[in-house]
């Protein structure tokens, strides 16, 4: 690894500053030069590849990006840096040689990757249960393969595991049948921060990069010697501005995933689709379900998916699903993916484990750009090998692929840019190439954080695996908590370690909207639907002061955000949980249970509580909470949004809960214990429980 990191160094010529421009220089940049070689559409991993492969051969380069970097699928990913098991054990059965060589990249790529981003990435156990005895010798075979196509770059050798140490390694799985385990190693990473370590680092190297800046179409002009129309650049419009510009280049590339073939047909109207688009929906369940670092792969669901189940950011991450969708800027999870998964996670668990529709806390739906014939009817039987194509005007296409090959992708693309568009550039310079945050990172990085600024241990821990080298700068900009201990860094959330000083960072790396903060600069948004709500508000004040922000604009970028995280983070089915029409199914003495504890609070009969209600009972057991915070628990109920919880709303909750529906409701937890104190005078918690969807 030291020695491909010396190679890499000696090879690339092109200068790296300190620290990237902002984003109003990288604007004026786009707007001021004359003509770029390179021109990439597109900001997720490929296209933000694609600029730092171009720029670290010495082409002068650009990348366009019309919402934030990796707004669309590649931070909806799995999270794994992987070869595909799949695609190996397909290989084998039907002899493809394409998919074995793509297996064997991504597996090269998968080890580079690990290497050139330690802080954001590491590798991760994959536990395989076995629950026949001639299935022992058959995944044992395949995953043994899967080592000896990684070769040397295999990140650690599988093993076979008996029934009790499996059991021991994974307490939650289900005992009934299981005959033993094989246990495999990929890589796992936070695939949005990834993503924008490319980026940055591509802008540190040079690259006019602008996230925002929307493609309104291709410019042309009449090749003299052929007599054909060349593309020769773009028209463009800063989103936040709404300025329209020109922006020339020799070449222009398309890396745009799921939209290749708008931008395709921008070109040629004409021109055939050969993206097919996948939907692929992940749920965020808390972190109890999995042990803390060791994943597990279903490799036979009821319907022949792949689910897998692992450890990630302290939470658990279960996924995913294939079916065929339509491309959209906003994919939304459907109830029906979600208990498909959820149904495949409980035929694998203990049955001691109550796997709870409610314990869902987040859930979100990413576009895989499949590339294929567009008469194919199964996605899942496409392979996701990567095509370039170069059109008659010269637009470049890259599309397919995966997540792991992004740096491959990108090699190839600019090589076939620079062959077909004469461009003066050597060899791909990028492997090995150290991305933002990894020079100087070492894995006790964050007890120096812990030392030098006095941040919590769990924060510091955070900051490092999230920056990197570059934690130092968030730690600087801290501020002091006037407390005994942490010295600094006020939580956004108390259950999570993002700080505040991460929003004034985040707007230093290009973020512009409180969307981008809550699930890119952190990942709150993907973690907990519930926690990213409440850090919301404070977010965007923090923004608001350091962008300028008049008040209609902080309404508008809070609303914005709530709308996101309704529809495409799950919050939307969260809420159908309980609604006006959820049935109440509770055994008459529940009924007659619930209806006393609720009548404790509606003392005068009325039929309905309102926060006077709560504020009574509470003062009268001396327990005092902030009136704003009891308007929130109440609202959490309030189905019809009339202020007040009537009797039939808080059945539907009681019986909501019961069904496994819903948890977390802080209103049942709250009126539970305040019923118990007024019997034994004790104190009520009412703290934020896991506030499940």
């Amino acid at each position: 690894g030291a020695f491909v990191h010396v190679q890499a160094a000696e090879a690339v010529t092109v200068p790296i500053k300190n620290d990237f421009p902002t984003r109003e220089q990288q604007i004026l940049a786009l707007k001021t030069t004359s003509e770029f070689d390179v021109l990439v559409i597109g900001g997720g991993a490929t296209g933000c590849g694609c600029a730092l492969d171009a720029v670290t051969r010495g082409l002068k380069t650009a990348l366009l990006e019309r919402d934030d970097f990796s707004s669309g699928t590649s931070s909806r990913s799995t999270k794994l840096i992987h070869g595909g098991v799949r695609y190996l054990q397909k290989a084998i059965m039907k002899l493809d040689f394409e998919q074995y060589k793509m297996v064997k990249e991504a597996l090269e790529e998968r080890a580079n990757l690990l290497e050139i981003a330690p802080h954001l990435s590491a590798p991760l156990p994959i536990m395989l249960p076995v629950y026949k005895w001639w299935q022992l010798p058959y995944y044992w075979f395949g995953i043994k393969l899967y080592d000896m196509v990684a070769g040397s770059q295999c990140l650690k050798s599988s093993y076979v595991l008996s029934k009790s140490r499996a059991l021991e390694l994974f307490p939650m799985l289900r005992k009934d049948e299981l005959v033993g385990a094989i246990v495999y190693y990929d890589g796992q990473h936070n695939d949005a921060r990834m993503n924008l370590a490319i980026a940055l680092t591509a802008a540190r190297y040079g690259a006019a990069t602008a996230n925002y800046t929307e493609v309104l179409r291709l410019l042309k002009r009449t090749d003299p010697a052929s007599g054909k129309e060349r593309v020769c650049g773009v028209r463009c419009r800063d989103v936040l501005t709404g300025q329209e510009f020109d922006v020339k280049a020799k070449c222009v590339i398309n890396a745009t995933g799921p939209f290749t073939d708008s931008v395709r047909k921008m070109d040629d109207e004409e021109v055939p689709n050969i993206c097919q688009p996948s939907a692929g929906v992940h749920i965020v369940m808390p972190g109890y379900y999995s042990p803390d670092n060791m994943g597990l792969l279903d490799p036979a669901t009821s319907d022949g998916r792949v689910i897998f189940f692992l450890p990630w950011e302290k939470m658990t991450i279960a996924g995913t699903t294939d079916s065929p969708t339509d491309v959209t800027s906003h994919p939304i999870p459907t109830e029906e993916d979600i208990n498909f998964i959820l149904n495949e996670v409980r035929n694998y668990l203990s049955v001691d484990v109550e796997v709870r529709r409610g314990d869902v806390l987040a859930a979100w739906s990413g576009i895989r750009p499949l590339v294929t014939d567009p008469n194919s009817k199964d996605t899942q039987s496409i392979s996701r090998n990567h095509v370039v194509t170069i059109s008659e005007s010269g637009l470049v296409t890259i599309a397919g692929g995966k997540w792991t090959t992004y740096r491959a992708m990108a090699q190839d693309t600019i090589d076939a840019a620079v062959e077909a568009h004469n461009l003066k550039a050597g060899s791909s310079k990028t492997i090995g190439l150290q991305l933002q945050g990894a020079e100087d990172w070492s894995p006790t990085l964050y007890i120096r954080l812990v030392q030098d600024y006095g941040l919590e241990s769990e924060v510091a821990q955070h900051l490092a695996t999230t920056y990197g080298d570059k934690a130092f700068e968030v730690a600087k900009i801290a501020q002091v908590t006037g407390k005994r201990w942490p010295i600094v860094g006020k939580r956004l959330v108390s259950e999570f370690p993002y700080i505040e000083a991460e929003v004034v960072y985040g707007i230093k790396e290009y973020a512009r909207t409180a969307v981008d903060m809550i699930s890119r600069r952190t990942r709150l948004a993907f973690l907990n639907v519930q926690a990213a709500e409440e850090a919301l508000p404070r977010i965007v004040d923090i923004m608001a002061r350091e962008l300028n922000w008049s008040e209609q604009k902080k309404k508008e970028e809070f609303e914005a955000a709530k709308k996101f995280l309704y529809y495409e983070m799950g919050y939307k089915v969260k809420s159908d949980q309980l609604t006006d029409s959820s049935e109440i199914s509770l055994l008459p003495s529940d009924i007659e249970r619930y209806k006393k504890r609720f009548h404790m609070f509606d003392k005068d009969k009325k039929g309905f509580i309102t926060i006077l209600d709560v504020q009574r009972v509470l003062e009268s057991i001396s327990v005092q909470i902030a009136e704003n915070t009891l308007h929130d628990i109440l609202n959490e109920v309030d189905l019809n949004k009339n202020g007040q919880v009537e009797l039939n709303e808080f059945l539907q909750l009681m019986s909501a809960i019961q069904k496994g529906h819903v948890s977390g409701s802080r209103l049942a937890v709250l009126m539970k214990t305040a019923e118990e104190n007024l019997r034994q005078r004790g104190v009520i918690s009412v703290d934020r429980s896991g506030g499940g969807l």
